[in-house]
C-alpha cells in the first residue's frame, strides 16, 4: 500500500484538554516509564500495561496537537509516562521528554481558551506520513478480520428488496467459483462488484422481543459482466459455499470498517445482553466474538468496552415460596469492533468464567 497522509479521524476528546483525568495513584503497579511499541502490539495490550481499567485509555493518552493524526500509534514509537501536576499522562516521545509533553499540554490548553481574533493563534498540524496498514489496531486483527468485511446484519425489508439470483444457467440450481449466474431485481452496472448473501440466524431482543434483524451469511463475491433487459450476467470470483437461486446481492458497504479505534466507556448506553456467540452453540471465552443487542441507535460505537456479567441463576426461595434470580457475577470484558443499527459485534478480551448467550453487558466501572 502506498504511503499516504492519513485522513484526520481525531474526535473531540483529542482536540481539547481531556475532562477526565488519570491520577498518578490510578496507574497500574509497574507501569513502564518508557515503552517502545512493537509489531503485533494492540492498543488494548498497551493500555493494560498502564491501567487496570484499560477502557480509560482516552483519559491518559495525550496526543501532540501539532501532529496530524496524533491518535495513531505505530511500531517503533517510543511512549513516555509523565507525571504532570498529579496527573498521569502517556505521550509519544518526540525527543524533548516530559518537558515537551508538558509544553504541548500547556499549548493545547492555551489554544482552547483563545476566542475571537484572526485565527493566527491556531495550532497548525504537521503532516506525519505513514501507511495505514502499519498503525497498531485496537484488538487482534486475526480474531476479527472476517467479521470486519464479510459479515453483515440485515433488516427484513432491506433483504427482500435486494437483487437476487434468478438462475445458475444450464438448468443448474447451484453454482460456485468460476461459474456464471443470472441476476434480476435491481439496477445493474456493467463491471460492478457485488457480494452474495443468504439469510442466517434471526436476532430477537431477549428482553423486549423486538425483531433486531438477521445475520447475512457470506456466500460469494463477483462482478457483473453483462446486462440485458434487466437481467445481469454475474461471474463468481470467490465463494465460501455454493450459490443458490434466491440468494441476494449487495454492494460493498459505503462506510469502511476500520480496526483503528480506541477503548472507551459506553457510559450513556443502556445495559444489554449477549444474543449470540459466533462459532459456538452458546458458550465462549477469551477471543470469542459475541453479538449484543445494542447498536448504533443505542449510541454504541467502535471501541466501546463493556463489562460482561454471568447472569444469576433462578432459584426457589423455600421460605417464601418464590422464584428468585441470584445476583449476576462479573465474568469478563469485551470491546465492540463493528456496529449495526440494532446490534453490534464485540470481542471478548478478558474472561474469568465461561460466557454464555443471555449473559449481561454493562458499561464498566473501576475494577471490572
Amino acid at each position: 500500500m502506498k504511503k499516504l497522509v492519513l485522513v484526520a479521524l481525531v474526535s473531540a476528546m483529542f482536540s481539547a484538554p481531556l475532562q477526565a483525568e488519570v491520577k498518578s495513584d490510578d496507574l497500574k503497579t509497574g507501569a513502564p516509564e518508557r515503552y517502545t511499541v512493537k509489531k503485533g502490539d494492540t492498543l488494548w495490550d498497551i493500555a493494560n500495561r498502564y491501567l487496570s481499567d484499560a477502557w480509560r485509555w482516552p483519559e491518559i493518552w495525550q496526543a501532540n496537537p501539532q501532529v496530524r493524526n496524533p491518535h495513531l500509534i505505530f511500531p517503533g514509537d517510543k511512549l513516555l509516562l509523565c507525571h504532570i501536576q498529579q496527573r498521569a499522562v502517556v505521550a509519544l516521545d518526540e525527543g524533548g521528554g516530559c518537558e515537551q509533553v508538558a509544553a504541548n499540554l500547556a499549548n493545547l490548553s492555551n489554544s482552547a481558551s483563545i476566542s475571537g481574533g484572526s485565527g493566527s493563534d491556531t495550532l497548525r498540524p504537521q503532516v506525519r506520513e505513514q501507511s495505514l496498514d502499519l498503525a497498531i489496531p485496537a484488538i487482534p486483527l486475526k480474531d476479527i478480520r472476517a467479521y470486519l468485511s464479510d459479515s453483515r446484519v440485515f433488516g427484513a425489508d432491506e433483504f427482500n428488496k435486494a437483487p437476487y439470483v434468478l438462475s445458475a444457467g444450464n438448468k443448474r440450481v447451484i453454482a460456485g467459483q468460476g461459474d456464471k449466474v443470472y441476476l434480476r431485481g435491481g439496477e445493474f452496472t456493467l463491471g460492478e462488484t457485488l457480494g452474495v448473501y443468504r439469510k442466517g440466524l434471526r436476532y430477537d431482543d431477549p428482553e423486549t422481543k423486538e425483531y433486531l434483524g438477521f445475520e447475512g451469511e457470506d456466500v460469494a463475491y463477483g462482478r457483473v459482466t453483462a446486462v440485458q433487459d434487466g437481467i445481469a450476467t454475474f461471474e463468481i470470483s470467490r465463494s465460501s459455499q455454493e450459490v443458490r437461486i434466491g440468494d441476494r446481492l449487495f454492494a460493498s458497504e459505503a462506510r469502511p470498517v476500520t480496526p483503528i479505534f480506541y477503548p472507551s466507556n459506553p457510559d450513556n448506553v443502556k445495559a444489554g445482553r449477549i444474543i449470540r456467540i459466533m462459532g459456538s452453540l452458546g458458550t465462549g471465552g477469551l477471543n470469542s466474538v459475541i453479538v449484543i443487542n445494542r447498536g448504533e441507535r443505542d449510541g454504541v460505537k467502535q471501541g466501546h468496552t463493556f463489562a460482561l456479567y454471568q447472569r444469576g441463576a433462578v432459584v426457589t426461595d423455600r421460605v417464601k415460596e418464590q422464584l428468585i434470580r441470584l445476583p449476576s457475577e462479573r465474568a469478563g470484558m469485551a470491546m465492540v469492533f463493528r456496529t449495526f443499527d440494532k446490534v453490534s459485534y464485540a470481542l471478548i478480551l478478558r474472561a474469568g468464567n465461561a460466557i454464555t448467550v443471555g449473559d449481561e453487558v454493562r458499561p464498566p466501572i473501576s475494577g471490572d
